[in-house]
């Protein structure tokens, strides 16, 4: 079933936040950052430094995001119940915007990410926006002081957390997904572009055809993306019914459902209300059912592909990394990575960046003393694997500078010092310098030949775009 079709969304577009604690847990011993197993001296992207959070430990944090024409990183950091602003030039803490729910703990302890905060984030030009666990989303002015930086929260009708979201490359349009609801669903906003003040509002809900994503089974939408060439979002739907025929979510007939990727032209939806249906090759809309994949993150690489981060939190016999083309939906896998949460093209250096916490290949995550969490490096020209750099447990967010070539990856404190969630492995510390968790920051330095060739490479994309 494709879009219902009524009045298009083109016709309708003509609260205090506080700093973070300044203070540091006196926790363990510090070392030197990046002498850790996190910190080869054998891989082409090298460990450059780690950046200190002021505050309490990371215990929690999800999706980062980085403007490389403002030099700032921005990571939905939950111990914190604020989003981490760092300077990109002199990798430094700069400032934590608050106002978020953070830790939300479920009976056994645990953090409950289904109602923690906050969560998915993306900025366009001064305007940030960030998703909490009430099911709001916040609109923050990164131009403004931070105690009046937050100019709007907007409730999305939902009781969980508005998740992972993306941006149409003018920052007029956003499209933001409920996770955790049942079933899920995406709210398209009118976003304030490069305008100086703020009009965001709700313009659709989107959900998906229930024959596809069927409520009452703990499905989902996940990370979405905005591909400029054939000007849709993308999103990542980890698990839809009938895909191959006879499967079951849990695959305990042994066939195991497999994933989709709903393709949504912004220009044609409902007022109010759309509904996602079976993909339409004719419009290019509607859910793609994909081979070997339920994904979590999503990025938007060169040549108009788009790189999917199928884990085995979803299908467990997932064992490699998705890649789909846009307009034809030709794909190919990437063998030797899986269990990628967050993904990110870097289009400074080519490559693909994946913060792959499953990567050992179980569904329950990496266990002590091995681990298996790990950033992986990807050839986005070749789409195949160049190396993996160990991370600490639950390092499941990666975001890059292009204008730098600089690759950030938080990691959680030890579990001794943060308690259920914590790294029980000593990787995170070896790459931090510390237990109590950091943004570890990464390089990786293009050759001059190579970099001309990859620019020439993005003028081309850019000018058939």
């Amino acid at each position: 079933m494709s879009f219902t079709l009524r009045k298009s969304i083109t016709a309708m577009l003509a609260a205090p936040a506080l700093v973070g604690a300044v203070s540091f847990a006196a926790s363990g011993a510090a070392q030197a950052a990046c002498t850790g197993p996190g910190a080869p001296t054998n891989t082409e992207t090298k460990c450059k430094t780690a950046v200190q959070i002021p505050g309490n430990p990371l215990r929690s944090f999800d999706i980062s995001w980085v403007n490389p024409d403002r030099a700032e990183y921005y990571l939905g950091e939950r111990s914190n119940a604020g989003i981490v602003v760092i300077d990109t030039r002199t990798l430094t803490w700069k400032r934590t915007i608050g106002g978020f729910v953070g830790i939300k703990n479920n009976a056994a302890g645990a953090v409950n990410n289904n109602i923690s905060g906050p969560d998915g984030v993306t900025s366009h030009g001064r305007w940030l926006y960030a998703g909490d666990g009430d099911s709001t989303l916040h609109v923050i002015d990164l131009d403004s002081p931070t105690a009046t930086a937050t100019k709007d929260k907007i409730p999305t009708g939902g009781t969980t957390r508005v998740d992972e979201m993306a941006l149409t490359t003018d920052g007029e349009l956003l499209l933001a997904a409920n996770n955790a609801e049942d079933p899920p669903f995406a709210t398209l906003f009118r976003a304030n572009g490069d305008r100086s003040s703020n009009s965001t509002m709700i313009l659709t809900k989107i959900t998906a055809d229930p024959a596809i994503v069927p409520a009452g089974n703990g499905l989902s939408m996940e990370q979405p993306t905005w591909e400029p060439g054939t000007r849709r979002f993308y999103v990542s739907i980890p698990l839809i019914a009938n895909n191959p025929a006879g499967c079951t979510f849990d695959g305990s007939n042994g066939i195991f459902c497999e994933g989709g990727m709903a393709v949504i032209d912004p220009t044609t939806l409902t007022a109010g209300t759309a509904t996602i249906g079976a993909f339409n090759p004719a419009t290019n809309t509607g859910i793609v059912p994909l081979t070997e994949c339920g994904p979590n993150g999503i990025t938007v690489g060169p040549h108009g592909n788009l790189l999917l981060g199928c884990t085995p939190q979803n299908v467990a016999t997932n064992k490699s990394t998705l890649v789909i083309n846009a307009t034809t939906k030709n794909f190919a896998n990437i063998g030797k990575i899986t269990g990628s949460d967050e993904v990110w093209f870097n289009s400074g250096d080519g490559r693909y960046y994946t913060a792959s916490n499953r990567d050992c290949g179980k569904p329950a995550g990496c266990a002590a003393p091995a681990g298996g969490a790990v950033l992986g490096v990807i050839n986005a020209h070749s789409n195949l694997l160049i190396e993996k750099i160990p991370q600490g447990q639950n390092s499941h967010s990666v975001a890059a500078d292009s204008a730098r070539n600089l690759i950030f990856v938080p990691q959680v404190g030890t579990v001794a010092v943060v308690g259920n969630g914590g790294d029980t492995t000593a990787v995170g510390t070896g790459i931090c310098g510390t237990p109590n968790g950091c943004v570890a920051v990464y390089s990786h330095q293009v050759d001059r030949d190579r970099d001309d060739r990859d620019r020439d490479d993005r003028d081309r994309d850019d000018h058939d775009h």
